[in-house]
């Protein structure tokens, strides 16, 4: 796709109208004000390891919660790990001595997309919320990644709880272990030879379905229990379909994603509110992007299209340059790697040249012209990253209005401070911790 020509000043001009500065979490009040009575705040991020995007997003999510009563935090992330979070935040006695101890658990690469210290500083602060409100705020997992972890638990849970329905989880058990917990190997299996576990894992999902009624000891237990089989299952279609067309397999995780969200509304009853968290690209609405194009889908898309507008707010993030934690390719080692300068005819080009200062801009008031409605390009690092080669792979075209309902860009960013972090001489937590979170 050929890149447009840069924006003509006119655009700097209707941005400049709906901008608002971006400094204290007090300068949130106009969002909190668009927010209004929404049930579905969607936050998202630029990149999977920028402190900033975590640190903004963390200061609003604390007023939505404190101010607007919201009911839960949802991240990308896997079920099973953040699950344990969840437990930790809620003050059960079973769930760790301090949510460090429990995110660094987070065994799964990129673990420092939830193992930092931001996060961590995030879970101290539910902690203490929900012990010093009797409230029960929680942290859940969205992502469908988990296969292998969520057939652990569901196998611990029954031999504590359910001995009876064992050898079904069992049975699903014996069907993956040939492949050895390799997504990968289990991927190209079916492909090649044609023979698959769906069989296993959707038997095991409709037997505890039929049970779970029966595990009253503990209801949220017993729902993160029947979500581990719903993983299983979609994990399972998810990888079997990856091999063969990306589109489709994206589609099975954001619908995933999607549909956790709506149970978790259900769990938490008549009125609950939702917070997200997730990567811009499953936040900002598909239809606005490139996205639509090959049949994508994404959850910002499908919560809209659920809920109406009225109920959903799509907040997303940009920056201009800074650092960010990413690998070189996928399973690499993390590193802090330097942010260039947006490309010229990018929108994070634009909102710097707008205004090169931290900004806030309520899009739902941008004024419906021609260059409003066009399509630029916004840049989207993943946890796989090389700054040599952004433009060849880390802008997708946007039409950003459509895309978000409000976007926070931050000038220059720095990178997440990972629990991870494997330099030695930089262990430990950082001087500023908790960065008035």
């Amino acid at each position: 796709m050929a890149l447009p020509q840069p924006y003509e000043p006119d655009i700097r001009a209707l941005l400049e109208r709906v901008a608002a500065p971006l400094r204290t979490p007090q300068d949130l009040d106009p969002l909190l004000d668009a927010i209004g009575d929404a049930r579905f705040v969607l936050i998202g991020e630029a990149s999977h390891g920028t402190a900033e995007f975590y640190l903004w997003r963390i200061r609003l999510s604390q007023r939505l919660i404190r101010e607007k009563e919201f009911s839960f935090v949802a991240v990308e992330g896997d079920w099973p790990d953040c699950y344990q979070v969840n437990r930790y935040v809620k003050g059960y006695p079973d769930a760790g001595n301090s949510a460090r101890e429990v995110l660094h658990a987070f065994a799964r690469w990129p673990t420092w997309m939830w193992a930092n210290w931001e996060v961590t500083a995030f879970c101290e602060w539910l902690h203490r919320y929900n012990v010093e409100h009797q409230a029960s705020v929680g942290f859940y997992g969205l992502d469908v990644y988990s296969l292998w972890e969520s057939m652990e638990h569901i196998i611990h849970y029954l031999e504590e709880h359910d001995p009876e329905a064992i050898p079904l989880a069992k049975a699903a058990y014996r069907c993956f272990e040939p492949y050895g917990e390799s997504e990968q190997a289990y991927a190209y299996s079916t492909r090649m030879v044609g023979e698959n576990c769906r069989e296993e894992v959707v038997n095991l999902l409709r037997e505890l379905r039929k049970r779970v009624r029966s595990y009253d000891h503990d209801r949220e237990l017993s729902f993160s229990t029947e979500q581990n089989a719903l993983v299983m299952v979609d994990a399972e279609r998810y990888y079997r379909t990856m091999i063969q067309s990306d589109a489709s397999s994206w589609n099975i995780r954001d619908e995933h994603m999607t549909d956790t969200l709506e149970r978790l509304m259900h769990l938490h009853g008549l009125g609950s509110k939702a917070i997200v968290w997730a990567h811009n690209t499953h936040i900002g609405d598909a239809r606005a992007t490139d996205m639509a194009r090959h049949g994508m889908v994404n959850i910002g898309q499908l919560v809209r299209q659920r809920h109406g507008e009225d109920e959903t707010m799509l907040v997303g993030f940009s920056t201009h340059h800074g650092q960010v934690i990413a690998g070189r390719e996928w399973g690499a080692p993390m590193e802090r790697m330097n942010v260039p300068p947006a490309s010229r005819t990018s929108w994070d080009a634009t909102l710097h040249e707008s205004d090169p200062l931290d900004t806030l801009y309520l899009l739902r008031d941008l004024p419906h012209t021609a260059e409003t409605a066009r399509q630029y390009s916004q840049r989207a690092i993943g946890v796989v990253y090389d700054p040599a080669y952004e433009q060849f792979g880390n802008y997708v075209p946007t039409v950003l209005p459509a895309r978000y309902d409000a976007l926070m860009h931050i000038e220059s960013t720095g990178a997440l401070h990972p629990l991870h972090w494997p330099h030695p001489e930089e262990a430990g937590t950082p001087d500023t911790y908790p960065w008035g979170v």
